[in-house]
């Protein structure tokens, strides 16, 4: 038995009007295969035109261990320079990735290679922020902390991206004070025996090739794994939502806050009790006894 995943909606182009009226204004994923084409970047983003760019700069990376209360809210897990890192995805699988980075602040000559898309969003200048990962390695299934509408470009080979509507969170096994799914789920293969919950779920899915474009609304749980080395970008523009504007407030200045001081004042007792919560709490709501 898999997930329930039906294969997200894909158009080669699309109105400005017919994208907002059809898909921002309804919440639905889509996939825009040609919205890159006219882009500089259509032919330049590969990963030596990146070495060859910003080789030289140093960059966060993350690999996929277990959240510990020694961590700080997105804190690296190591450092490299860019170069050597592309040199690693080039030359063998790894787990490490870049995540949320704004490349563009350290090397703006990217910034000419592409299009902010009159696409009836309105997107934060200020954002363009670069995801990178080696071949198998997997971003874990979370919502983003601004609940932001994202539009997810991806370069350099193939991606899979698995979402869920935020009407589905109850079935997710969502970690309290947190942004994430328990981080045993292997959503690829699911263990229902553990977490019969997700048997309910109800979800999307897509395979992104070189210059296609997601759209991600508001909220949506998503999980990403590199099918090939490759790298992304994400463009956002604010919650429409007066709720979910409120939740990214909360999440911002206060969620995160607290969850780095309970763990600083209770250290691994605080993310245990959190991820046992997790199934007590999807469980007890959905009436589940195991």
């Amino acid at each position: 038995m898999s997930l329930q995943l039906t294969e997200i909606e894909r158009v080669k182009t699309i109105s400005k009007e017919d994208f907002y009226n059809n898909y921002v204004k309804k919440q639905k994923p889509l996939v825009i295969e040609e919205l890159t084409h006219d882009w500089p970047a259509y032919n330049k983003w590969h990963l030596n035109y990146i070495k060859e760019v910003a080789g030289d700069k140093t960059v966060p990376l993350y690999d996929d261990r277990p959240v510990s209360y020694k961590d700080g809210f997105n804190e690296a897990h190591a450092t490299m320079k860019m170069g050597e890192y592309i040199d690693l995805l080039q030359k063998e699988p790894t787990n490490y990735r870049i995540f949320l980075y704004n490349l563009m602040k350290e090397v703006p000559l990217l910034v000419q290679d592409f299009k902010w898309p009159n696409i009836g969003l309105r997107l934060v200048k200020q954002l363009p922020m670069l995801f990178f990962g080696g071949e198998n390695s997997r971003v874990f299934m979370h919502f983003d902390i601004d609940y932001s509408n994202i539009l997810h470009f991806h370069f350099h080979g193939k991606k899979r991206c698995v979402l869920f509507a935020p009407s589905q969170t109850k079935y997710m096994y969502k970690i309290p004070h947190s942004l994430i799914s328990r981080e045993d789920i292997d959503f690829d293969n699911p263990d229902f025996n553990k977490f019969p919950a997700l048997k309910q779920a109800q979800g999307f899915v897509c395979e992104l090739n070189h210059g296609e474009m997601l759209y991600m609304p508001e909220g949506y749980w998503h999980y990403m794994k590199y099918v090939t080395a490759g790298f992304s970008m994400s463009l956002r523009a604010f919650p429409r939502k007066m709720s979910n504007l409120s939740r990214a407030a909360y999440n911002v200045f206060v969620m995160r806050h607290f969850d780095n001081l309970m763990r600083k004042l209770k250290g691994q007792s605080w993310i245990d009790y959190k991820n046992e919560a997790a199934i007590k709490r999807t469980h007890k709501q959905l009436h589940i006894t195991k």
